[in-house]
């Protein structure tokens, strides 16, 4: 017998509707890429948004159809979140930090049919328009009169125009809510970048859960600043949880230096905010420097890489800022777990509490994880035991986006499926959960990606180069940067100049190795293999070091 309830389906139209009916004069601010703060409401946003819908249809744009985006947080940027997906069609958020060449794969493995651009990204579009084969026009998010003049772009469209052209007179289609909504790609750490394809369903069940008090605990009360990209994950999902709510939205566009950072939070009052340590650290520099506090932020997410201690420490004990760890992937949408205290931990002393915080935490719902071990039996959470976690939910990826492998997902005894993440963990009784390694060698600075694979790809293409190997050194700004260690032939001249020249034009600038040692033999396994563990026991703290000091025994 089933039950007898309307049958609503779960939309991301649903949320700026909600937003409109509810919360439509509550603000949206954004530092835009011309200079200027840009105000308006959810009601605006929501108009603008059935404006860029009808835009769209009038392009020729289909249900299914992929929209790519080149854009940092703003409002425009979210006016297509609502009005691509809304419509049917998928949006696509691109990484501008990716270098061309990734980005022009994955323009055109997508088959985007449009990219809008941000003025900031019109290099990276000139690099790559002539290479993305799909594409039908590029659209500059801007208005007529900051529109580039000779660009040498065939098809440049105007955001604005296309707005202004357009009416607002549109309904939300009734859609399938596993229709696919949204389309991010991984950072090709290990080959080509994957795409992921999430549903109107999935995005929803996850903007429900990451809302809950036990996670990010988002009210109408607060003002939200997403620091983390909208390219990244759906800035984690804030964008949809905003309008679900009914919270404040502040975006900081392309200026996210410390400095400018402080000036937003402290001028729209902002309550919570999210980013990577990196952009934190920068925030604490300042404040430090200028001897300001914060007035409003109560709570702020840190996520992408792990939370030092002592950034945990000078928040909450200097500034009164609560620190909520948080740990999550592409592939689930992207919240996995977050470190919220139960009743027991508020008891405990300082350094208790804070250890726990140190953890990435437990699940939000809808999200199940264990750990297993080598033979796939699952092991105890005792908080010492680690293995391969793996994670199963109806927010987590099934498979890539036309993936021509094989299925990422692997099933146990009971023929039950879940998601390998990768990384190596320990789960305590309580089912907080803790990264203890990687199992794969990639390397984390400041939130994003890089593959130690490709580094040492191209390192061996240099005719002086023997053998190299690329592993994520400490680092005090960036939480990890790539080193390089290198066997150089017999005889080779090689400096250290000429070894990261040599990456010029090959990776995206900021890949580049920070620092190369040359030594004799590089340690192998008893399969050839390189034993990485032994060369981050002994050069993992390398770029800790002055400059003036790194010398190899």
């Amino acid at each position: 017998m089933n039950g007898l309830m309307m049958q609503k389906k779960l939309l991301i139209s649903s949320l700026i509707v909600h937003a409109d009916r509810h919360h439509g004069d509550t603000e949206i601010v954004s530092r835009r890429v011309e200079g200027d703060i840009h105000r308006y409401t959810f009601r605006d946003c929501h108009r603008r948004a059935r404006q860029m819908a009808n835009a769209l249809t009038s392009l020729g744009v289909k249900p299914s159809d992929r929209i790519g985006t080149l854009a940092w947080n703003g409002y425009r940027h979210l006016e297509l979140y609502y009005g691509v997906s809304g419509m049917g069609a998928i949006l696509h958020t691109i990484n501008p930090r990716l270098h061309e060449d990734q980005v022009a794969y994955i323009a055109n493995h997508a088959e985007d049919q449009y990219i809008f651009f941000d003025l900031t990204f019109l290099p990276l579009i000139k690099a790559v328009a002539e290479r993305c084969k799909t594409v039908k026009a590029f659209i500059a998010m801007t208005d007529y009169v900051h529109m580039p003049k000779d660009a040498g772009i065939d098809n440049l469209l105007c955001y604005e125009e296309l707005i202004q052209q357009s009416s607002s007179d549109y309904s939300w289609p009734v859609l399938d809510e596993d229709a696919a909504s949204t389309l991010c790609y991984t950072s090709g750490t290990t080959g080509n970048p994957k795409g992921v394809l999430y549903s109107h369903r999935s995005s929803m069940l996850h903007t429900y859960a990451a809302a809950l008090p036990d996670a990010l605990n988002c009210s109408a009360r607060d003002v939200i600043l997403p620091v983390v990209p909208m390219f990244h994950v759906n800035a984690w999902g804030l964008p949809y949880i905003a309008c679900m709510v009914g919270a404040k939205l502040v975006f900081p566009g392309p200026a996210l230096d410390g400095r400018s950072l402080y000036e937003l939070l402290d001028a729209e009052q902002v309550t919570l905010s999210a980013g990577v340590p990196t952009v934190w650290q920068s925030l604490l520099s300042h404040v430090e420097e200028t001897g300001q506090s914060f007035s409003s932020m109560r709570r702020t997410i840190i996520g992408g890489a792990a939370c030092t201690p002592a950034m945990l420490c000078k928040f909450q004990e200097t500034y009164g800022v609560a620190v909520l760890h948080a740990w999550g992937m592409t592939e689930l949408s992207p919240m996995g777990t977050i470190c919220t205290m139960k009743a027991r931990h508020l008891k405990m002393s300082l350094e208790e509490r804070h250890a726990v915080q140190s953890k990435q935490g437990r699940v939000v719902f809808g999200v199940d994880i264990k750990i297993v071990g080598q033979d796939g039996m699952e092991l105890p959470w005792d908080g010492a035991t680690s293995g391969d976690l793996l994670v199963r939910g109806p927010s987590v990826v099934c498979d890539y986006f036309r993936n021509e492998g094989e299925s990422p997902l692997q099933f146990d005894g009971e023929g039950q499926a879940w998601f390998p993440t990768g990384d190596v963990a320990t789960i305590d009784a309580d089912g907080f959960m803790q990264i203890t390694d990687r199992s794969k060698d990639v390397i984390k600075s400041g939130g994003e990606w890089i593959g130690s694979i490709d580094l040492e790809n191209i390192a061996m293409a240099h005719p002086a180069v023997s053998q190299a190997a690329c592993i994520a050194a400490k680092h005090a700004k960036w939480d990890e940067r790539p080193l390089l260690i290198v066997v150089t032939k017999r005889q080779a001249d090689l400096t250290r100049e000429e070894l990261l020249a040599f990456y010029e034009g090959k990776i995206a600038k900021w890949w580049t190795p920070d620092d190369v040692v040359f030594i004799d033999e590089i340690p192998l396994g008893a399969t050839g293999k390189i034993l990485k563990n032994q060369l981050r026991e002994r050069y993992g703290d390398f770029l800790m070091q002055p400059a003036e000091r790194r010398r190899v025994a």
